[in-house]
């Protein structure tokens, strides 16, 4: 300040360093097929701001025929073909919070509609968003294509990890090597330290949702709908002959219950990522995303629709290709659990882990974003000195978390940052800083090994 005039004046001094703001780790992206709703990516924080942007489930039931001897016929879908709503009940229902959807169209009355070039086209609307931090394609489970695009998209921004289902294969004897094989010979050797699969699908405790008056029933050649609504009714009384809930007809009633148990019975089976995507979301805020997201059982999931036994899994973690898949097991007494925790890079010491992969992820971004406002600043010591304490002092908080290994903090990371130490006259002649950084990551205990032996009398 230039003084000239006599008085006392007020200075503020800055004394203390800036500071690492870490950035939000679980926030997933679901790209599919919604009932109505905008084609750009829209944040929702739960089913109900989904239910009032997009919509509902698709009605996937078929016409219900009762005929003149009172039976009731209509094969109801075990699986959805619009997979994204219920993948979403999945979500919620297991510990997801905030998330991303991205709409590439409304739902159609042909199966054949998922058009997985809508959805890399959707994949490139989301590069453009900074938030997200996991990618997920419920309608397309098993589509290696679009998960190498989707790891692609993680390893260009370095901000994202993809989440993938293995397309199950029917076979009698080896249901898990026959699903593995066709999916490790698609997905390609590129990124895969970026991206997790799971395997098998989940029988769930989800049901077709549709609503009374959507219902189609032909009840002794009459069209009808299962039930009309009060409201419907009471503005057009007529409505009530074709209602099968209130026809004239003594046993209406009671087949209007017989088809709302059908299909209260008839659960679903679904992909299992949006359930993974939960999961990860809720072991983040528990615990730190520094922790596998693994041996922690599954809600709203009745069992896994194969059931892995050891031998079968250890074709499934363990790979001569190194491409693991982490297998979902039903265990008696604790439920169904993720019993894997590795990336698709299995046999990389680096990014064996999805936890390593996903920590570095959050701080490479934390610090990317902390750090930018010293672009154009002196690069000299006085701004080395901040930016070398900004960093140790965000990696102490994550060592104290537990998230780094060492008893001391100088043995949990590095951050090494000066000229003659990571840079040359030359770096700072053509404006480079450069910092090293290096962080001992805690690992999961994978394999506990217990040793027995015999220990002989000493007296």
């Amino acid at each position: 300040m230039d003084y000239k005039t006599p008085g006392v004046y007020v200075e503020e001094v800055s004394v203390f360093p800036p500071s690492v703001a870490q950035v939000e780790t679980a926030i997933p992206a679901f790209i599919g097929y919604t009932e109505k709703g905008p084609t750009s990516p829209e944040k929702i924080k739960s089913l109900v701001d989904y239910e009032m942007l997009y919509g509902g489930a698709a009605n996937e039931l078929p016409e219900f025929v009762i005929d003149g001897d009172g039976n009731i016929t209509g094969d109801i879908p075990g699986t959805p073909v619009y997979k994204l709503y219920h993948a979403l009940q999945l979500y919620f229902a297991n510990g997801g919070g905030p998330c991303y959807i991205i709409s590439v169209g409304n739902y159609t009355a042909d199966a054949d509609n998922i058009d997985p070039t809508e959805l890399e086209s959707a994949l490139a609307l989301l590069r453009k968003e900074d938030e997200p931090t996991m990618i997920l394609f419920p309608d397309a489970p098993g589509n290696t294509d679009l998960y190498k695009a989707a790891m692609q998209q993680c390893a260009d921004l370095g901000d994202r990890f993809a989440i993938c289902d293995v397309d199950p294969v029917e076979h009698p004897t080896d249901p898990a090597g026959e699903s593995a094989e066709p999916f490790r010979n698609d997905i390609g050797t590129s990124n895969l330290m970026y991206g997790a699969a799971y395997y098998p699908n989940l029988a769930t405790s989800l049901t077709h949702m549709a609503a009374d008056d959507e219902i189609n029933v032909e009840n002794n050649t009459v069209d009808m709908k299962l039930r009309h609504t009060e409201a419907a009714i009471a503005a057009d009384p007529t409505l009530a002959e074709t209602s099968v809930f209130h026809a004239n007809n003594g046993a209406s009633k009671d087949k209007y219950y017989d088809i709302k148990k059908r299909i209260a019975d008839a659960t679903l089976e679904m992909p299992p990522s949006g359930a993974i995507a939960g999961v990860y979301a809720a072991v983040d805020t528990k615990r730190g995303v520094w922790k596998a997201p693994a041996n922690v059982s599954l809600n709203r999931v009745k069992k896994p629709t194969v059931h892995l036994e050891n031998s079968e899994q250890d074709g499934l973690n363990v790979s001569d290709t190194g491409k693991s898949i982490n297998a979902i097991r039903f265990f008696t007494g604790k439920g169904v659990l993720v019993w894997g925790a590795r990336t698709l890079d299995g046999n990389s010491n680096e990014w064996r882990y999805i936890s390593v992969r996903r920590f570095f992820n959050m701080v490479e971004e934390s610090v990317m974003k902390a750090t930018e406002r010293f672009v154009f600043e002196p690069n000299d010591a006085n701004t080395w000195v901040k930016v070398k304490s900004m960093i140790e002092n965000f990696l102490v908080l994550q060592w104290r978390a537990g998230a780094l290994m060492g008893a001391k903090a100088e043995e949990a990371f590095f951050v090494k940052v000066g000229l003659g130490e990571t840079m040359t006259a030359d770096d700072v002649l053509n404006g480079k800083m450069i910092v090293e950084i290096g962080m001992a990551v805690v690992r999961p205990a994978e394999f506990i090994i217990l040793r027995f032996s015999h220990k002989m009398l000493e007296s």
